[in-house]
């Protein structure tokens, strides 16, 4: 999950309720919810599972998770002590003295960032050896005790201002494992003083868009392991940041299961069972209902939301994907690596294997010891956003005349075309195959189709495919699984006029707010 890929991830808690507390809270749940739209359902003992697949297509995003859903692609920045140590953990004992980045520019982090297309960065604010890149009035170990600026730096305040000059969000890594602080192991003085360092950080850089929090975990000093509260930093990141959504140990985001850009060719973001305390989601069902019963978890299997994992499901939850890479072999820069920066078209492939796989795409950038982005790393940025830019700057299908069956007015088929992701397609109810067809204004040679489903409507499509109309007849071109917010595939060119997307399976009424066909360069 961050530089050294350790996932120490904490185990399930189940809550341990009577038949008849269970089907009171579920009752008060249910009713809680019938209001509005919500990110979580409780399902109710026996209901069936025609109930449950219906129920499934109708869990939605909250907010926040739509807002970074849409961002698609987003920056990490690993910078700290470890870039001056050519390390990729640090063990708490280094010296302040070794940070002295004596040309950082934020500027160029953020105009890189956003002319690469990115729109936030993440930056680790502490890493595991506990160095503050602020200067925290909770420890010495921090910037204020380096050589840099003459003790006078603080880099996230660098980067906030930059963000908001070049208009990209601002995220923030804090580590709760801390190799230096005394108290770590000492879990209730060390939670105070973590919770205490989130709201420092969230109350002095607002707005903050994202918290992320690894499951690395240690002993301290004293030989116990930490037990981390959890629920203290949920409520303290709500506090502060309630439009953050909180990633990867927390219940808004999770991490796609590997380190290499690589999203699940069947990605579902309504998850079962992320909670089994149904007593808690009932509680909070008016405001973050999942924080409360969630218990951070491992969630890497290759079948997360199928029908038949949540055939048995208690809760359903939207539990999107974030794809994580480093645009080097490493997490912080190493001199060693310069030429093993990804290429433009490695950095493309990812992008289809991220963002073209209903994820977040969030790829990691280094400064090196200078605070600066390197040059290779820069190259290679502008040559990937060159190739995307010319792919997609052409939708073949934008004059092409639609038809497909409505489910009335405001869901006609010529939405897919248009340029807004919040009007759609959708079919009549109870219509789970349909299709919907393009005539383009001649024939045209196409290699990319992408395909987006309206989330703020649910996740429903099972599995499609692509014809084309060839020598008098429809000739299936490519085929996927699942859709979500975007789906890239890429197939061999073909030429045609006329071509159609087939739904073949979707747990109710399918929608669809954008179909484009692309020509790669």
């Amino acid at each position: 999950m961050d530089a050294s890929g350790h996932h120490a991830i904490r185990g399930w808690s189940r809550a341990l309720l009577s038949a008849s507390m269970l089907c009171m809270f579920v009752a008060y749940a249910m009713n809680a919810q019938q209001s509005r739209p919500t990110n979580v359902a409780v399902i109710k003992p026996g209901e069936s599972m025609t109930n449950i697949i219906t129920r499934a297509a109708n869990v939605v995003p909250s907010p926040r998770q739509l807002a970074w859903q849409r961002r698609e692609f987003i920056g990490f920045i690993h910078f700290g002590v470890n870039t001056f140590t050519d390390r990729e953990w640090g063990d708490g004992k280094e010296s302040p003295d070794i940070f002295n980045p004596h040309l950082l520019d934020a500027r160029q982090w953020a105009r890189v960032a956003r002319d690469a297309g990115m729109k936030m960065l993440i930056v680790v604010a502490k890493h595991h050896d506990g160095f503050c890149m602020w200067p925290s009035k909770l420890t010495k170990h921090s910037v204020k005790s380096s050589p840099w600026r003459g003790g006078g730096g603080d880099v996230l305040a660098d980067l906030a201002a930059a963000c908001r000059e070049f208009g990209i969000k601002m995220g923030v890594y804090l580590s709760p494992w801390d190799r230096h602080e005394p108290a770590y192991g000492n879990s209730p003085v060390y939670n105070i003083h973590f919770a205490n360092q989130l709201r420092e950080v969230l109350q002095k850089y607002a707005p903050i868009e994202e918290v992320w929090f690894d499951g690395a975990c240690g002993e301290g000093p004293n030989g116990k392991r930490q037990e981390y509260d959890w629920q203290l930093y949920y409520r303290t990141v709500r506090e502060l940041a309630p439009n953050a959504v909180i990633a990867i140990m927390g219940p808004d985001v999770r991490w796609v299961g590997t380190e290499s850009g690589v999203g699940r060719l069947t990605e579902w973001s309504v998850l079962p069972d992320i909670t089994q305390d149904v007593a808690s989601i009932a509680a909070h069902s008016q405001q973050n209902p999942v924080d409360a019963g969630f218990n951070p978890h491992d969630l890497t299997q290759d079948d997360l939301g199928s029908r038949e994992k949540i055939r048995n499901a208690k809760t359903l939850v939207w539990y999107p994907a974030e794809t994580n890479c480093s645009i080097r072999p490493g997490w912080f820069y190493h001199p060693k690596e310069d030429s093993l920066v990804k290429t433009p078209q490695q950095l493309v492939d990812t992008y289809f294997s991220s963002v073209g796989r209903n994820g977040v795409w969030l790829l990691n950038l280094a400064p090196d010891r200078r605070g600066l982005i390197h040059i290779n790393d820069v190259k290679s940025l502008v040559g990937m956003r060159a190739i995307l830019d010319s792919m997609f700057a052409v939708n073949f299908l934008a004059t092409s005349k639609v038809k497909g069956a409505a489910a009335g007015k405001g869901r006609e088929a010529k939405n897919v075309i248009d340029t807004e992701y919040e009007t759609y397609w959708m079919p009549g109810a109870g219509v789970t195959a349909p299709s919907i067809e393009f005539t383009l204004a001649g024939e045209r040679t196409f290699d990319v189709l992408l395909l987006q489903e309206c989330i703020m409507v649910g996740q429903r499509i099972e599995k499609f495919r692509l014809d084309a109309w060839q020598d008098g007849a429809w000739k299936e071109i490519t085929r996927g699984t699942t859709v979500g917010y975007k789906r890239l595939l890429r197939f061999p060119a073909v030429t045609a006029q006329k071509v159609r997307v087939v739904i073949e399976g979707s747990r109710t009424s399918p929608t669809l707010s954008a179909v484009g066909l692309f020509k790669s360069p």
